[in-house]
């Protein structure tokens, strides 16, 4: 439109616009393509900005992962658990308005600086808390994809199984312990559909982190190298 002027296109603004669309449509209607029509422009244009689509994701993780909160480093040996798990917390609530996030990050396999940062700000926080190296390192493990606000699920309850025609209804009876555990927990949630995502990733969040405490306050140490003598 004449006398309209074109924000300048740039990498920032094109990873906006990439995030906002994975929001608006899904991750997988991120493609160079489709983002280039939404900025106005040709395909060759966006690659003055990012490389190709991996440097698109990459970036895109980038733009979601500046919206998390780091919390202050704990002030005593006490506030460890406050400061990791304000800071996951966080995360949490970013994966939650961005849910494509977490495909994004399970499929990344280039460390970039912003989830080095991350990863750097909940080390210190356990280091700052008065864990050894050593702890910190397989606390680290422990906590593992939580530290980015989810939990490692085998089996996805939100998507619904494919039908299969020659399969046949398993019988209660064969897994007592299963509907025991579903028995009850109908009665204390009788409304409910699905297991409480957000309370079991609470639930095991706290759970690690006592863990975990337990092991600095007894000053745990893994053992050596099985070779050494």
């Amino acid at each position: 439109m004449p006398g309209t002027e074109r924000t300048p296109l740039s990498r920032p603004r094109v990873l906006a616009d990439a995030v906002a669309l994975a929001d608006a449509e899904g991750i997988e209607a991120v493609s160079m393509r489709r983002l280039a029509e939404r900025l106005g422009v040709v395909p060759m244009a966006l690659y003055k900005h990012v490389a190709d689509k991996e440097d698109l994701l990459d970036g895109v993780v980038e733009e979601v992962l500046g919206e998390v909160t780091v919390s202050p480093p704990p002030r005593t040996s006490d506030d460890w658990p406050d400061a990791v798990r304000a800071t996951v917390l966080s995360a949490r609530a970013a994966v939650q308005r961005h849910p494509w996030l977490r495909r994004v990050l399970e499929t990344r396999s280039r460390r970039t600086p912003a989830v080095l940062r991350h990863m750097d700000a909940v080390t210190r926080h356990l280091l700052d808390g008065g864990f050894t190296p050593d702890l910190a390192h397989h606390g680290m493990h422990a906590l593992g994809s939580r530290i980015w606000g989810f939990s490692p699920e085998l089996f996805d309850e939100s998507v619904a199984a494919p039908t299969r025609r020659a399969a046949q209804a398993p019988d209660p009876a064969d897994y007592p312990g299963i509907v025991a555990v579903a028995l009850d927990a109908r009665a204390r949630r009788p409304r409910a559909t699905s297991c409480d995502d957000e309370f079991e990733f609470r639930f095991a969040l706290d759970l690690l982190l006592d863990g975990l405490e337990r092991l600095r306050t007894a000053g745990w140490s893994s053992p050596g190298d099985p070779g050494e003598g």
